[in-house]
């Protein structure tokens, strides 16, 4: 099929160069290119769906003096408290 591509100058003198030294047509350099960016993507895909996240499984959690935990002022107010980080 043909087509007609919008292609960076710089970006199509480097592709025309690494054909060159390659011994093969930009046409066919494109569609490797191509062919190998989507298989990249169908790979993955897969693998995202059963990413592992790590779990803290330490000891501690909410200072007791937090009362409301769905009040940002109070979360506020306890960081204020325990002052810097240890």
């Amino acid at each position: 099929m043909r087509t007609t591509l919008d292609i960076d100058d710089e970006l199509l003198t480097q592709a025309k160069s690494f054909a060159a030294r390659e011994h093969t047509s930009l046409t066919r350099l494109i569609e490797e290119s191509l062919s190998l960016r989507l298989r990249a993507a169908q790979t993955v895909r897969p693998d995202a769906c059963h990413l592992v996240l790590p779990v803290y499984a330490g000891r501690g959690g909410l200072q007791p003096t937090i009362r409301d935990t769905l009040s940002q002022r109070a979360l506020l107010d306890a960081a204020d408290e325990s002052g810097p980080a240890r």
